[in-house]
């Protein structure tokens, strides 16, 4: 004779403490839970409206700045250090954990054109207007000492915008020309032209340390080797790109900041035609900047608004303004892949989230295990009508909206214009031109 008797382990549902949270039996069989596909597209749609809900992407406005905020730089070796210049010459050191600014000095006479640290983190470059750069100690001077430049070399012209090698102690300055300097010396060690008259920013690649790209204002973005003595080769736009900036991971990758309301991102080996036109501004893009990790990157307008693309995304999927916010000049993304970092006409620098609804903070092990299942949720059924329409909504200001509407209609009508004129044309006589081959004029090499 059999007798089956309940055995139960007592660890398995007694709790070590009355603080414990109680231990909920389940059973995984798929047959005893019919709705399951049902109840998670609740818990998806519940995740993304919360994600909406709490998606507050503004921390903090640095304010100090006496005239509108020209250029910022990130510190190579501390996330909590940022740099920045504004219009009336002067360079202001910030601690971002604080909101406070440490250190100001008067650089230059006249706008600071762009910024750089060294890539040791010990001091760091500026152009002016006045025609000089000049070096300065990453340190504040100590007491009674004066705020003097490490280095200062008198140039013939203007410099626009500099940047320096991840390597070695080598930086590159562009104005009426881009030139190659050894800290060491006065002069530069090489010099590139190629029949333009003014250069509006140039940058290292970060990966391949020896290739440099800039953008003219012939429309031109021009591709150099260091090693090389004249420039590799150059793609002519429609219209003008006002910076670049290279994938920090695909070394090949640049994407540049067009005045034509887009960005375009362009493999260096194939200039022919971008890889992907990045639209949704509705206004000049006057800068943009990757995240460390490579995937995405993000952009500052003259339209007042910044705006985060996937690398391989052609419209973006965040967009950041405030009311008093004015034209976005410079924007920068934290080498810790959390903030955003913007300056503006109106001598503001704001702190943004990347990740408009993420919290910030130490999160317990269930508040973390509850985020990734919202997170999976999401991605399963990121592509339900509903779902969609919800995680995609943005609320623009009224005149971005209209200016976007307006783009649209316009779009369509030359797009319509185009098809009648192909139906009433000889076959073959209009040819069909793709999005991304109509901004290239052509490729000099």
């Amino acid at each position: 004779m059999k007798v089956k008797v309940l055995s139960r382990n007592p660890d398995d549902y007694v709790r070590e403490t009355k603080l414990d949270i109680q231990r909920v039996p389940r059973n995984y069989d798929p047959s005893l839970h019919p709705f399951e596909v049902c109840r998670e597209y609740t818990r998806a749609l519940n995740a993304t409206k919360l994600e909406r809900v709490f998606a507050k992407p503004f921390l903090a406005s640095l304010d100090g700045h006496r005239d509108g905020v020209n250029c910022m730089a990130k510190h190579t070796k501390s996330l909590s250090t940022l740099l920045s210049g504004s219009c009336d010459g002067e360079v202001k050191l910030w601690n971002l954990s604080k909101h406070e600014c440490v250190r100001t000095l008067q650089a230059h006479e006249g706008f600071v054109r762009g910024m750089v640290v060294r890539y040791c983190g010990t001091s760091f470059f500026t152009v002016g207007d006045d025609k000089t750069i000049k070096q300065w100690k990453m340190e504040a001077p100590s007491y009674g000492e004066g705020e003097e430049p490490l280095n200062t070399i008198l140039g013939k012209t203007v410099y626009t915008g500099i940047d320096h090698h991840q390597k070695e102690g080598v930086f590159a300055t562009c104005g009426q020309q881009v030139d190659i300097w050894d800290e060491q010396r006065s002069t530069p060690i090489r010099s590139f032209t190629w029949g333009v008259d003014s250069f509006s920013s140039v940058r290292f690649n970060p990966v391949e340390t020896e290739l440099l790209g800039s953008c003219a204002s012939d429309r031109s973005i021009v591709l150099y080797d260091m090693r090389e003595s004249a420039p590799l080769k150059k793609v002519i736009m429609t219209m003008r790109s006002n910076t670049l900036c290279w994938n920090p991971m695909e070394a090949y990758y640049f994407t540049c900041a067009n005045e034509d309301y887009n960005l375009y991102t362009y493999d260096m080996r194939f200039l022919e035609k971008p890889v992907l036109v990045h639209m949704d501004h509705v206004s000049a893009v006057l800068d943009v900047d990757y995240s460390p990790t490579g995937k995405e990157f993000v952009s500052a307008s003259f339209d007042k608004t910044i705006r985060i693309f996937a690398k391989d995304s052609g419209h973006s999927r965040e967009v950041y303004h405030t009311k008093r916010m004015q034209h976005v000049i410079c924007i920068k993304w934290s080498a810790d892949n959390k903030y955003i970092l913007s300056g503006s006409d109106e001598m503001n620098i704001r702190l943004w989230k990347a990740n408009a609804a993420e919290k910030l903070g130490v999160l317990s092990p269930r508040e973390r295990e509850a985020v990734n299942y919202s997170q999976k949720l999401k991605e399963k059924f990121q592509h339900y009508p509903q779902i969609r329409r919800i995680s995609h909504h943005r609320h623009l200001p009224k005149n971005v909206f209209h200016q976007s509407k307006e783009l649209r209609i316009m779009k369509e009508a030359r797009r319509r214009k185009e098809r009648n004129v192909r139906k009433h044309s000889k076959p073959g006589s209009v040819p069909v031109v793709s999005e991304k081959e109509k901004h290239v004029v052509t490729v000099v090499k």
